[in-house]
């Protein structure tokens, strides 16, 4: 199935945001499901087996924490994109640490919506035909999940490749430690900011040409980490 014609299902209460942004993912390829709260949402979600969620937090009868947290307990991996009008930090941590894969803010603009969600989608199903992702002198076969610099063959652990999947999935966005945690290693691993730290300083030790001084890996101070090609 290639990534246009993959099913999305929207739960959303406002019938408004629903009705605008299914229009506009039909109008971009994708079959769209929808469900107004969050108990149908829930039941959506694991009868239908979409290859993407859109989930509003802030549903009637079941928020939208409680269906993450039930679909990563019943060991769902969807891809969910939580779209709420609750935009404080310890909201978008409190979310990705249940194991929501974006967390978009309302107002949202629609384009940075879509083009979160391919990421998303290309990030959890890389297509066959998807060409090697390149920076500096390294290439990267996302389907191989194989990582050459130079020409040469570069040994990765799994979860460095995970992680580094993650940052090419969105140059130039900032992750907080948090969200590289949640995103790179899953909802329920217990680590702590220092595990985000010392992975990022072995992709540097192995991409970076000078790894004191990084080109492609760097430190946003106060904020987390951000990939540069």
């Amino acid at each position: 199935m290639s990534e246009q014609a993959r099913r999305i299902l929207v739960v959303e209460d406002d019938l408004s945001i629903l009705t605008g942004l299914s229009m506009n993912l039909k109008f971009e390829g994708y079959e769209v499901l929808q469900a107004q709260d969050g108990r149908a949402g829930l039941a959506k979600a694991l009868d239908e087996s979409p290859d993407l969620v859109v989930l509003d937090l802030m549903l009637p009868e079941v928020n939208g924490y409680e269906v993450l947290k039930e679909l990563r307990r019943r060991g769902r991996d969807t891809p969910v994109v939580v779209l709420s009008a609750k935009g404080q930090e310890p909201d978008k941590i409190l979310g990705l640490n249940l194991g929501a894969d974006d967390y978009v803010v309302k107002p949202f603009g629609l384009q940075e919506l879509l083009a979160r969600i391919k990421a998303v989608l290309r990030r959890r199903y890389p297509s066959a035909g998807t060409p090697p992702v390149t920076f500096g002198d390294v290439e990267v076969d996302m389907v191989g999940r194989t990582v050459a610099r130079a020409g040469k063959p570069v040994e990765l652990t799994a979860q460095e490749f995970k992680l580094l999947a993650h940052f090419l999935a969105q140059p130039g966005r900032t992750f907080t430690r948090e969200e590289l945690l949640s995103g790179a290693w899953g909802f329920d691993y217990e680590g702590s900011a220092r595990t985000v730290d010392n992975f990022v300083r072995q992709l540097r030790l192995k991409f970076e040409p000078d790894p004191e001084a990084p080109r492609h890996f760097l430190t946003v101070r106060g904020l987390g980490y951000r990939f540069d090609r």
